[in-house]
């Protein structure tokens, strides 16, 4: 249980930072309790997305990510932000991505924060 909310606080912590950095994902709220709501059930539904959908899409590309060196990883990265912006739209949710290359430029945001609160944020193997 403990892993899972250190994966979310990571998540959301990633996805504040790409918001904060690209004008092309966006998180709105009424008021700052509400966006942090928001950006907690968004990193929800991204680690479900990631855990379900990512490990699939991955599984069928191999031959791509072989092809490509794992450069394959930056699209799938991007195409499970872009998921993600969807199902947050169809839970009601107000967060949006705009396009593919701010989420390609997001995925890359992401997973470079998400890596480095990783390795602050202690797990269960500590």
């Amino acid at each position: 249980m403990k892993n899972f909310v250190v994966k979310t606080i990571a998540n959301a912590a990633a996805l504040a930072v790409a918001i904060w950095l690209l004008k092309g994902i966006t998180l709105s709220g009424e008021n700052t309790v509400r966006k942090v709501l928001t950006l907690i059930l968004v990193a929800l539904v991204f680690g479900v997305v990631n855990f379900i959908v990512k490990p699939v899409v991955k599984l069928l590309s191999f031959p791509l990510f072989i092809l490509t060196l794992g450069l394959i990883t930056l699209v799938i990265n991007a195409l499970m932000l872009l998921l993600t912006s969807w199902i947050a739209k169809e839970l009601g949710l107000a967060f949006h991505v705009d396009g593919f290359w701010n989420a390609l430029v997001g995925g890359v945001i992401i997973a470079i924060v998400a890596w480095a609160m990783h390795v602050i944020l202690p797990d269960e193997k500590d």
